[in-house]
């Protein structure tokens, strides 16, 4: 067990751990991937664009860990059981799995399509809870009442709050892996694998490139952020090092906003009509 006094040395560091990152070589993937192999880790990623993750992981070649990429389609049963063969077959252990792979879908409510929601969910609920699934041995291998393996879901603040553009199925499939979480979170403690969720707020990726990409729009997102700004990179690493370092061996089916306050803000004008009326709320 990890005394106090040893915890600083020890709280940044994954120098001995494995981990797999879905989607890992672009956007918020890419920022974890980095965080991860710069802690020390060795880092597996996967996507269905395999060079993209060959590309990744010769960027991080001069970090303290290590990055293997593998081209794998999460959005089919075929890829994902793909990738968790290739992975058992890799390696004994695994102690930290994101579920970071998933795409969006935006489209006028009178035109939304059916295929939007079947697409959508598949891979942003059905491929994480059964790579997760799959993987558990492999995760169950690696921990340890002091030490548990680390399952990481990446959702959205969009799944928490109905903010932003009209992405009817990709808000419900984050409101959905949210839940998720919650239910492997109590699934799998037994096995001492934490399960937790991270519901990240705007952050500049390809995904957000419409707006991004716009100073008008990307100035009018921003101001929808109690705190001003977008994400950066130094935001999301820190949340991940806490999690799957020392630090984060207590958490476990939690929904963690990394949204700049979107999540708690409050309706715009409504202290205001309070003050006017001048109501006695006791």
């Amino acid at each position: 067990m990890t005394t106090i006094d040893q915890f600083t040395g020890l709280l940044f560091s994954l120098a001995g751990k494995t981990a797999l990152v879905t989607g890992g070589a672009t956007g918020i993937g890419k920022m974890i991937t980095h965080t991860l192999v710069a802690a020390g880790a060795k880092v597996y990623i996967a996507s269905r664009k395999l060079e993209a993750c060959q590309q990744a992981a010769a960027s991080f070649s001069e970090l303290p860990g290590s990055c293997i990429g593998y081209g794998a389609d999460l959005a089919t049963e075929a890829g994902v059981i793909e990738l968790a063969e290739f992975v058992n077959a890799e390696e004994s252990t695994l102690d930290i799995l994101v579920n970071n792979s998933g795409r969006s879908w935006g489209a006028a409510y009178e035109q939304f399509p059916w295929q939007a929601w079947g697409d959508i969910m598949t891979l942003n609920v059905t491929a994480p809870f059964s790579l997760t699934r799959e993987l558990t041995p492999l995760l169950a291998a690696s921990s340890t009442v002091d030490d548990p393996a680390r399952v990481i879901n990446i959702g959205s603040v969009m799944g928490t709050e109905p903010h932003g553009f009209p992405a009817y199925s990709y808000s419900a499939s984050k409101a959905a892996i949210h839940h998720v979480t919650r239910y492997l979170s109590n699934e799998l403690a037994a096995k001492h694998i934490c399960v937790n969720a991270i519901a990240p707020g705007p952050f500049p990726t390809a995904m957000t490139a419409f707006f991004t990409h716009d100073d008008k729009l990307k100035s009018a997102v921003a101001r929808g952020v109690p705190l001003g700004r977008l994400g950066r990179a130094e935001d999301i690493a820190g949340l991940i090092l806490c999690l799957c370092g020392v630090g984060g061996a207590y958490i476990s089916g939690a929904i963690i906003p990394l949204d700049g306050g979107m999540s708690a803000a409050r309706t715009p004008g409504l202290e205001q009509g309070m003050e006017q009326d001048g109501q006695d709320t006791g």
